[in-house]
């Protein structure tokens, strides 16, 4: 039972390796704009935090029997370190993503409203009295 839940661990920490560089490339997708490249990431980050969902599901009672009846090994005390420090370093990614997500969808509010300006500047005409009035100055194309 050690063995496997060795095994288990190990495994535990690859997944949250992955899943870290897997969060790093998200950063860099959410920098670039790759709308496509960041779809495709986030169903396979979805796929393996399934995956270490399960296995956590998995390992702690196991985890938990062999507690109660031996103090854990060497071995398996730093495996469970390991994991707790990387899904450390996860969340803290997942925070950094998070923010540099909310500050583009700022950023495009922002340019959003720059553009409703300048149109709303673009429409604004005079009427005979010399007050401004909005709507297209002269005579449109139309298609």
């Amino acid at each position: 039972m050690t063995a496997t839940l060795i095994d288990q661990l190990k495994l535990q920490t690859q997944q949250l390796s992955s899943f870290k560089a897997m969060l790093d490339k998200e950063l860099h997708l959410i920098g670039s704009r790759d709308a496509e490249a960041l779809m495709t990431l986030l169903h396979d980050k979805e796929a393996l935090l399934s995956a270490i969902q399960n296995l956590d599901e998995t390992v702690n009672p196991q985890l938990a029997a062999l507690q109660q009846d031996a103090p854990l090994s060497d071995e398996i005390l730093a495996l469970i370190e390991q994991s707790k420090t990387l899904l450390i370093e996860c969340q803290y990614c997942t925070e950094v993503n998070q923010r540099a997500i909310e500050q583009g969808q700022l950023r495009l509010a922002h340019l959003r409203n720059l553009m409703m300006d300048i149109r709303a500047k673009e429409s604004l005409t005079y009427d005979k009295a010399g007050k401004k009035k909005g709507g297209f100055s002269g005579k449109g194309v139309s298609a």
